[in-house]
């Protein structure tokens, strides 16, 4: 296997039509045809045949990291509007940030926030000193989970306003999906967890 970098502007590459998404929409999601398309040798990443697993999987990794910073990201937010919005909202003349049903949520999600911001420190610590498909797969797989369920919290929270688009909430809803998603599956990622573990290039503790 081998990576070849295409020039947009190559005869035969043509982008037939935009994916939309349902969220994360920063970054465009297209369908491309390669008809009959020819390149130069130095366009080869590398220069050497057979090298495109390695890279790739290299890449992964990185990426695995990166969706997990980006999930924290997300939870991060999610966290600040609800405990902004909890102390702003009264209901029977009092701030619901004064109600216990919601000191347990923000409770949690402040806890879990912490948690997964410290998975995704260790695992870019990892991955610096070489190959830590464990612990890029745990951090992943945790920070994607927990970005998830800050933004559902954090949206019921809000209540309904949490469903409405004039709130940032649904947004980090949507784009936390993907979280999941990117980089491999968390139900993939918790095979190769398995395999590190198995293997004893992944301990815990």
């Amino acid at each position: 296997m081998s990576v070849i970098l295409v020039d947009a502007n190559t005869p035969g590459y043509e982008v037939t039509k935009d994916i939309p998404k349902l969220g994360y929409k920063g970054t465009e999601s297209c369908e491309i045809l390669l008809d009959n398309v020819r390149v130069h040798k130095s366009q080869l990443l590398g220069g050497v045949e057979g090298t495109g697993m390695k890279q790739v999987l290299s890449a992964l990794e990185w990426g695995r990291v990166n969706i997990a910073a980006r999930s924290v990201g997300i939870a991060q937010r999610a966290h600040e509007e609800a405990l902004s919005y909890a102390q702003e909202r009264k209901a029977f003349g009092e701030p619901i940030a004064n109600f216990q049903a919601i000191q347990l949520k923000l409770g949690e999600l402040g806890t879990q926030v912490q948690a997964a911001r410290l998975m995704a420190y260790w695992a870019a610590d990892a991955v610096r000193d070489g190959r830590a498909d464990g612990a890029t797969g745990m951090a992943k797989i945790f920070c994607s989970e927990v970005a998830l369920q800050a933004a559902i919290d954090s949206m019921k929270v809000h209540g309904g306003y949490g469903y409405s688009t004039e709130f940032e909430i649904e947004r980090l809803y949507r784009d936390s999906i993907l979280m999941s998603i990117g980089e491999g599956t968390n139900d993939i990622l918790r095979t190769v967890v398995a395999k590190s573990l198995i293997k004893g290039e992944t301990v815990v503790g």
